[in-house]
């Protein structure tokens, strides 16, 4: 069974994010949640907020054990763009987009691994 958390317009760009993201694909979340916990960037905080949020859907939703899950997909995806003006030489004005992303964790048992198999 697979279980979701997506947190929206985390005012982030995904460039920085998916770069911590990348290592935690098929780690139990446990550790997820550890590695997460002791990294200092504020990506790392921000998935592990979103980590935490699916791993209380799974057990409160769907009744399974928190460690017996394992992260099946982190994705991060792109927001919407807040688009600002800053003022350049001679009168002009450069544009700035302050960037924000979507981020989704998706947790399976550990068991079946989303391979449809029944226990």
């Amino acid at each position: 069974m697979e279980v979701t958390a997506i947190m929206k317009f985390v005012r982030i760009s995904g460039q920085k994010v998916r770069g911590i993201a990348r290592c935690l694909k098929g780690m139990p979340a446990g550790k997820a949640v550890e590695a997460m916990r002791f990294d200092s960037r504020k990506g790392a905080a921000l998935i592990l907020k979103t980590l935490k949020s699916a791993i209380a859907n799974a057990e409160n939703n769907a009744k399974l054990a928190a460690d017996g899950l394992i992260v099946k997909q982190i994705a991060i995806e792109e927001g919407t763009a807040m688009k600002r003006f800053r003022p350049r030489a001679r009168g002009s004005a450069g544009r700035i987009k302050k960037r924000t992303s979507h981020i989704r964790v998706v947790l399976v048992e550990a068991g079946g691994a989303g391979k449809g198999v029944v226990k």
